[in-house]
Order: C-alpha cells, then sequence, then structure tokens
C-alpha cells in the first residue's frame, strides 16, 4: 500500500508509521534502519526495487532520501510504503524542496528506530568521503557505490582510500566477493609453488578490477599490474582475466561467457566455475548482514597504493 503524504512534516509521517504499525504492517521486527541517500533524476523505482528484495532478509525501517529538486520553496513530499510495496520492511519516501534538500540529515532523525544501527546507502552518486557527509555521520555503515555511471576514475578510488573511515564499504567490494572465494581455492592446488607476480585485467573505469588488485597486494605481498581491456559485453563479470605467475606452473582465472569463469591450473584439467553478476539487491543484502567494519576491505583500499598500473 502508498499512503502520499504531499507537503507534510516528520511529525505526521512519524504518526502514519505508527498507524500503519497497527493495520498493515508485519509484526516482524526490525532489525536496523537503513537511510537511501538519492537524487532527483535517479532511478527510484529501481532503488525501491532492491530494498523491497532485500527487505525479506533484513526486515528495516526505509528512508529515502531525494534531493536536489531546485524548486526554491522550502517543503516536504513524502510517500509512506507499506505491505506488498514495501516487502518486509516500511519505506518512507521523501522529497526534499528548498533549503529542506542542505538539511537531510534533521530530516530523517526524527525518523529513526531506537536502539537499532543504522546504515546509509548511496545506489548512485556518493560524497568524495562518505563518513563527513551529514548523513554518513549518523551511521555506523556505510555503502557507496563507485561504479555507478562511467566508473571510477585512479583518483577517485584514492580519494576513497584517503578517506576511508572503520564501517566504510562499496558494492563493488561485495559483487566480487564469489570471485575471490574462486581465487583462493585456485591457489590452493597441487603444485604449492609460490606466487611471484599477479596480473589482472578489467576495463578502464571499472573499481572492482582496481579492488581486486589491492586485495591480491595486501593478501599476496608481490608485484600486482592491473591491466587495462575493453568495456565487456552487458551483463559480464567486470574483472577480465587474472594470472598468477609462479616458476613452473602458471595459474589463471578468466570469464568464459557471462556466466562462466575458467580455472586453469597446470596439471589439472580446466575447472568451468558458474559465475553470474550478482544483482543490486543481492550486494545490498550481503553488505547488510555485516555491519561490524570491514578490515580486508579497509586494508584492500590501502594497498591501491601499491599497485602497479602500468
Amino acid at each position: 500500500m502508498i499512503i502520499p503524504l504531499p507537503d507534510t512534516t516528520t511529525r505526521k509521517i512519524s504518526k502514519k508509521l505508527v498507524e500503519a504499525q497497527e493495520h498493515y504492517t508485519l509484526t516482524t521486527g526490525r532489525v536496523l534502519t537503513l537511510i537511501v541517500a538519492a537524487n532527483e533524476g535517479d532511478d527510484i523505482e529501481g532503488i525501491l526495487a532492491s530494498v523491497r528484495d532485500a527487505s525479506h532478509e533484513h526486515p528495516s525501517r526505509v528512508l529515502v532520501v531525494i534531493a536536489g529538486s531546485g524548486d526554491k520553496e522550502t517543503h516536504l513530499d513524502a510517500e509512506l510504503r507499506v505491505g506488498g510495496e514495501a516487502g518486509a520492511s516500511e519505506i518512507v519516501v521523501m522529497h526534499l524542496h528548498g533549503d529542506l534538500a542542505e538539511q537531510s540529515e534533521s530530516v530523517v532523525i526524527p525518523l529513526l528506530l531506537p536502539d537499532t544501527p543504522l546504515v546509509a546507502w548511496w545506489p548512485t552518486k556518493c560524497p568524495a568521503n562518505p563518513a563527513q557527509s551529514p548523513i554518513g555521520k549518523l551511521a555506523q555503515r556505510r555503502i557507496t557505490n563507485v561504479a555507478y555511471g562511467d566508473g571510477a576514475s585512479h583518483e577517485e578510488l584514492m580519494q576513497l582510500s584517503r578517506g576511508y573511515t572503520p564501517g566504510d564499504s562499496d558494492m563493488s567490494w561485495a559483487a566480487i566477493t564469489l570471485w575471490r572465494g574462486i581465487v583462493a581455492s585456485a591457489l590452493d592446488r597441487h603444485p604449492h609453488e609460490p606466487v611471484e607476480s599477479v596480473e589482472i585485467c578489467g576495463a578502464a573505469e571499472s573499481p572492482a578490477a582496481d579492488f581486486a588488485a589491492g586485495w591480491l597486494v595486501d593478501a599476496l605481498g608481490v608485484p600486482v599490474t592491473r591491466k587495462t581491456t575493453a568495456a565487456p559485453e552487458p551483463g559480464a563479470f567486470p574483472i577480465h582475466s587474472l594470472r598468477f605467475n609462479r616458476v613452473s606452473s602458471h595459474v589463471t582465472v578468466d570469464v568464459v561467457d557471462v556466466s562462466t569463469v575458467r580455472v586453469q591450473v597446470p596439471g589439472s584439467p580446466d575447472s568451468l566455475v558458474s559465475l553470474s553478476v550478482r544483482s543490486q539487491a543481492e550486494i545490498l543484502s550481503e553488505d547488510l548482514r555485516h555491519l561490524d567494519s570491514d578490515k580486508t576491505y579497509a586494508h584492500s583500499l590501502r594497498a591501491l597504493s601499491r599497485v602497479d598500473y602500468s
């Protein structure tokens, strides 16, 4: 059910939330508050669909803040989504007009659930330093999406690294979790020779390949070269290939098609492993499972400065 609340206040929204809890929402407890920081022109319905799908694992109060309407008149338009429109969550979509667009934290504070973790998610454009942004200062977990649009340049990733604060994470990092498992298992096979260097290939603006390169530098302590390849076909995994250079037995992990990677280890038959690009909802669900600091992500970010971009 969608309940429109035009030209409203946070007091009125709070009252409607209480009424909705009595008549429309499930009895399942809310495990966290999720603030979604969006902008006018974003695919709001697509973002809400991802939140709704993720809510089945993480029932939440979701506050979607949409700023930047360009209106001169300061006012708040909102709508409350409950029941089938919100999955296992309750969703408040708020359009901030006029000067209110610069005061998003003041709007969400009265609507926060007490005694629950607070997560901030930027599904599109994100601030250069998420932890120092008005919304980021409220949250213990902050999820960015630097791959949005044209992706992220090396300098933008380095800026993300310099501004890292415990609790930060990025969707491109969570997107390669399964791939990292495949890579780790490939090195467990015989013969167990030490890795001397690594080559990893991905599109120029693909932060997934950069995060993976930083992870490998930190984990292995060997030279890692990040090479650029053409943009992948739609739906293909963003990291095209990986090669572990060893004394006599090189190991490769490369993309075969949109749903398969091939692992080649000398002395063993090639292995074809199913690996599809994960949906935004799947990635969001994974990020919401871990509300503590991701130390591996932090180490990978800090190791970016040691990656060879020749």
